[in-house]
């Protein structure tokens, strides 16, 4: 392997389908020119600091996350920046020439579409000129049609969980940990651990999901709920809570991963609590087959 790195650069939340199949290209190239792969991504939304909007809108992924899944994909090395405003402020020439002399990066791999820069007012014809003076080889990626992080934000907004799951490769992640709830599931028959996560993670539709648990590297099942309780008049205060199945130790504390299958319902408001626990019978032998198949 000779020295120096095929690189792309983005922001990658989620690192869906269309991020898999850049990043396939680039290990393409790294494979064809005998260099290593890297990832140059950023800590913060670049929109934010380029912006500075003071909206905030949710991630697919935390950067744990991200960089756990950058991983799987076989890339040789992820280089995390600070995006800040000084990094904002370097041209296209500046920030490639900081590629190359502090990060070896000897190949550029551009996403579809995608700019950089002050501005982001050059294109990839100024990349490539850009490149011949520096000793950067760019390469335009091809573009996978209809996968976007704001796609799938939108989708699982909407509760349309599967379709999201299937441009994202993978089922959506929540991470968190177990933390004091109302302690309302036990009476019902049906505990619950209620899950902090992330301030900064997209948390789907409110509803009812097949869900898989991973605690202390082994795996459950379970029956999640994301919502307000209204059958239980709680408040306006959004909790996700799991139910898993078959298990009955206290985990406060534990970190648990839950990886969403299947939204099966919406939220719904019961005109009594025995209604509502009829109804969660219900969901958890629907689940269960769900997960069973």
């Amino acid at each position: 392997m000779n020295k120096g790195f095929v690189a792309t650069i983005g922001f990658f939340d989620g690192v869906h389908l269309g991020h898999r199949h850049l990043l396939q290209q680039v290990l393409e190239v790294a494979h064809a020119r005998k260099l290593n792969s890297m990832v140059v991504t950023f800590y913060q939304q670049p929109r934010h600091v380029v912006s500075h909007e003071t909206k905030f809108f949710c991630l697919l992924t935390t950067t744990e996350e991200k960089l756990s899944l950058l991983q799987q994909t076989g890339i040789n090395h992820c280089e995390v920046l600070e995006f800040t405003p000084s990094l904002a402020a370097l041209t296209a020439f500046e920030f490639m020439q900081l590629l190359h002399d502090k990060y070896q990066v000897l190949a550029l791999v551009i996403g579809y579409d995608h700019r950089f820069g002050y501005n982001r007012s050059e294109g990839f014809d100024e990349y490539v000129r850009y490149g011949h003076e520096l000793g950067i080889e760019v390469i335009q990626a091809t573009e996978l049609p209809s996968a976007s992080s704001t796609r799938i934000r939108e989708l699982l907004l909407s509760g349309d969980l599967e379709i999201a799951n299937t441009l994202l490769g993978y089922h959506y992640l929540l991470e968190g940990k177990v933390v004091s709830g109302f302690h309302v599931g036990h009476t019902m028959g049906f505990p619950t651990a209620n899950l902090q996560v992330s301030p900064e993670k997209l948390i789907p539709a409110n509803g009812v999901y097949a869900v898989l648990v991973e605690m202390d590297d082994k795996k459950y099942q379970g029956m999640l709920n994301i919502g307000t309780r209204p059958t239980l008049a709680n408040g306006d205060e959004r909790s996700i809570e799991v139910h898993i199945f078959d298990f009955h130790e206290d985990i406060y504390d534990k970190e648990l991963r839950l990886s969403l299958v299947k939204r099966t319902r919406g939220e719904v408001k019961f005109a009594t609590k025995e209604q509502l626990v009829q109804q969660l019978q219900r969901d958890a032998t629907m689940i269960k087959d769900i997960l069973a198949s």
